[in-house]
């Protein structure tokens, strides 16, 4: 498992559906999420959903499949995005990123709202080509740029 890098950080809208909201930081909480995301309606809601992680080069690999330009930061809604690493590989490992710590425990489940970024994705956002879910373990800040290593 290869370390990587924070490739771009984004923040869920208040208003659901909006576009993701590009952002310098994310301050995370352990047990609870990012703090300030969708202005408290994704934040402390007892989920596990609490951060959502994507690889730049799996998007590119989708604008590629489906004849499109590349994605912009932000466009595929997820809270991180990563370069050089294979977060499929990462599940059930605890990852270190910047000051905060995550336990990436599964695949993350594409909506519909993957569909409206353009017709397809949701379909080739399967089978490990999709990003993880993640639950903070340690609070801290995270910022581009910022290493993604496996946690001791």
């Amino acid at each position: 498992m290869s370390n990587g890098v924070v490739a771009s950080v984004h923040l869920h809208p208040v208003i659901s559906g909006n576009p993701f909201l590009t952002a310098n930081e994310l301050i995370l909480v352990a047990g609870k999420g990012i703090k300030g995301n969708g202005e408290g309606r994704m934040y402390d809601n007892g989920s596990r959903r609490q951060v959502s992680l994507i690889g730049r080069e799996q998007l590119s690999e989708h604008a590629k499949a489906l004849a499109c330009s590349i994605f912009s930061p932000g466009a595929a809604r997820s809270n991180i995005e990563t370069e050089g690493i294979n977060l499929i590989e990462w599940i059930g490992c605890n990852a270190r990123i910047g000051e905060a710590e995550l336990y990436l425990y599964a695949p993350r489940t594409p909506c519909r709202k993957m569909n409206a970024i353009v017709n397809g994705l949701r379909d080739q956002m399967a089978d490990g080509n999709q990003g993880v879910m993640a639950e903070v373990t340690r609070s801290g800040t995270i910022l581009v740029g910022d290493a993604i290593t496996l946690a001791s």
